[in-house]
């Protein structure tokens, strides 16, 4: 029994006695109550967990690297799950678990609450804080030694400002504690200290305003946790641009200040940076293997033509081409830049053109054939689907990674000679109405078996509109522009954003629709969401189909009757989502446009004709 398998009192231990915790319980088994979904950073959501043992609970944060067991329907409400690695923090008087990584049970399946569990108390003076735990070692976690002896780097003495880099102490009494990962820095935190490498340094950049000039440089720095930007003002350029080389390992402590992050100069799936202080500690690690080399979040090639412009992401591919270095002039600065076009191919067989810049296009070495991973590009849609490296993206060639070594092997013993497709066919309205390669029946999605095993597929059907479920056509989302995440209803204050920390007074009410669509070769059901849903609903949004459904107004009933048999053509992916053990096939619109019945009639006609030759 699922009962049996839990570890009862463990929470309360790991808070209390920590030692004991690793000794006696080095794997605890504890009950998933509650997911609660918190905000998203770079597209990356965060989620919030209650976990019990069966005597207490408490409030988790699932660490983003593991949000693929809530996406892909492994963790749900009431799972059984192995803590391997974790950590024990207190925030404002309150007891947290950060949850690094965790095994789940799927052959327990999701019982209902176990027991009668009560909120976990604090202590009233906590032995020990930002404690982590790693299963005992048993699952391969590393556990940081508490006394390495490390070389101080930083404290260089700003002899103008009359000292401020303090100093004094011996590196491994400093770290003597546990270190905290980068995925549990928050505003909230304290006095804490990371151990990360930095894998992106920028140039240092100068401003010059009416009301003063200064200068600033930025680093991505990243450990086994995440990933996080810290950026220096003024006299922390001269203190620290120097110390922070690109690839090293550092540990960095307080003072240094968390705050939310500046979305538009970061593409890390972060909510929060750093800033430097005067008086951060910054100090050179004498182990530099521990700490991951780079963390990637590959899109393919093929997918690009369903990402939105403008967004970030990371890519791998083969080098196909390399152009000669060209100059353009920018139109508001009239300054000059140098660029170099590159094509990638990958196993999906598509290409793309990646522009890099600056120093990177001049000095580019790397040959055709050669597999090269960027992080950090940004989509563009020039000409189709194109990409451009930025300032704090990254470029490295042949990354001994396993996808660059699945690539290398397929273009060694094919790809060499394949030809390959790109996104450069594809107009703003054929976005809408998709390529004709990809046009299929709904019996030729079934019997193809699109969407089926880890491969996402896509495709355009015709069909018709014949189902709308009512129930459940909308959600209360945030006001704030680029939010739309779901707001609660604040026991009558308002409407509650976790992701913004925000009130409003109301709430934009969103399309998240299930519909059921045919054809005159079978039925599926497809998964509508805001602009889809206008384009079902002849335009109505769904604020104005709410305030109907509020007012018990009998004209609902008739919106819904005429988005029935409305004739539509759908751009949809198709992804198999996995719920315990059962999986099945998810369909969900990335587009609707209504049928051009006088287009539709040219290619009838021209199919006539054709046939009768």
């Amino acid at each position: 029994m699922a009962a049996e398998r839990l570890t009862p009192g463990v929470i309360e231990s790991l808070f209390t006695d920590p030692d004991r915790t690793a000794r006696e319980f080095p794997v605890p088994v504890l009950q998933c109550l509650q997911i609660k979904p918190l905000g998203a950073g770079a597209g990356n959501e965060r989620y919030r967990l209650v976990l019990s043992d069966m005597r207490h609970y408490v409030q988790c944060m699932l660490a983003t690297q593991r949000n693929n067991l809530i996406h892909e329907g492994i963790l749900q409400r009431g799972s059984i799950l192995k803590m391997k690695e974790y950590q024990a923090q207190y925030v404002k008087g309150k007891s947290i678990l950060i949850v690094l990584d965790i095994e789940v049970m799927p052959e327990l399946g999701q019982p209902e609450k176990i027991g009668e569990p009560k909120a976990i108390e604090m202590p009233t003076a906590p032995p020990q804080q930002n404690t982590v735990i790693g299963g005992a070692g048993f699952y391969g976690a590393k556990s940081e030694p508490t006394q390495e002896t490390k070389t101080q780097v930083q404290r260089q003495t700003n002899r103008g400002n009359g000292g401020g880099g303090g100093g004094g102490g011996g590196a491994g009494d400093r770290h003597a504690g546990t270190l905290s990962p980068i995925e549990a820095l928050s505003m909230y935190s304290h006095k804490w200290t990371i151990k990360a490498r930095v894998t992106q340094k920028s140039d240092i950049k100068t401003w010059h305003k009416q009301s003063g000039e200064g200068k600033l440089f930025s680093v991505n720095l990243l450990d086994e946790s995440g990933e996080i930007r810290a950026t220096g003002f003024n006299e922390q350029v001269d203190q620290f641009y120097d110390v922070l080389q690109e690839g090293s390992v550092y540990y960095i402590s307080t003072p240094c200040k968390v705050q939310l992050a500046k979305k538009q100069f970061t593409n890390l799936p972060n909510d929060y940076e750093l800033t430097f202080d005067r008086e951060t500690l910054i100090e050179k690690a004498e182990d530099q293997s521990s700490v991951p080399q780079v963390r990637y979040n590959f899109c393919n090639i093929r997918e690009l033509n369903d990402v939105e412009k403008d967004a970030t992401v990371d890519v791998i591919g083969v080098l196909k081409d390399v152009e000669e270095v060209t100059q353009i002039t920018s139109k508001s600065t009239q300054k000059p830049y140098d660029k170099r076009e590159l094509t990638l191919v990958d196993d999906t067989g598509y290409s793309v053109r990646v522009t890099v810049w600056g120093k990177v296009a001049t000095s580019f070495d790397a040959a055709p054939d050669t597999v090269v991973a960027f992080k950090g590009t940004k989509v563009g849609d020039f000409g189709g689907r194109s990409l451009s490296l930025l300032s704090s993206g990254t470029m490295t060639v042949d990354p001994d990674i396993p996808d660059a070594h699945r690539l290398k092997g397929w273009y060694d013993s094919s790809g060499r000679n394949d030809s390959f497709a790109t996104h450069s066919n594809l107009a703003s309205a054929g976005a809408a109405t998709g390529r004709k390669e990809d046009l299929k029946t709904i019996s030729q999605v079934k019997e193809e078996g699109l969407g089926m095993g880890d491969q996402t597929d896509y495709f355009t059907v015709k069909a018709t509109v014949v189902h709308i479920k009512q129930e459940n056509f909308c959600y209360p989302a945030c006001l704030n522009q680029g939010c739309n995440k779901k707001v609660t209803n604040d026991m009558g204050d308002g409407w509650r954003c976790e992701k913004c920390n925000q009130t409003h007074p109301r709430p934009e009410y969103r399309y998240v629709m299930s519909l059921s669509v045919n054809d005159h070769t079978g039925q599926m059901w497809l998964s509508c969401f805001d602009d889809t849903g206008r384009v079902i609903m002849g335009g109505k949004s769904a604020d104005e189909l709410m305030e109907m459904k509020e007012n018990e107004d009998p004209q609902l009933a008739a919106e819904f009757e005429a988005a029935n048999c409305r004739k539509l053509t759908f751009r949809v992916r198709a992804k198999t989502d996995t719920f315990g053990d059962q999986a099945r096939i998810r369909y969900s619109v990335m587009s609707a446009a209504p049928l051009d019945y006088k287009s539709e009639g040219h290619k009838l006609a021209d199919l006539i004709k054709q046939m009768s030759m």
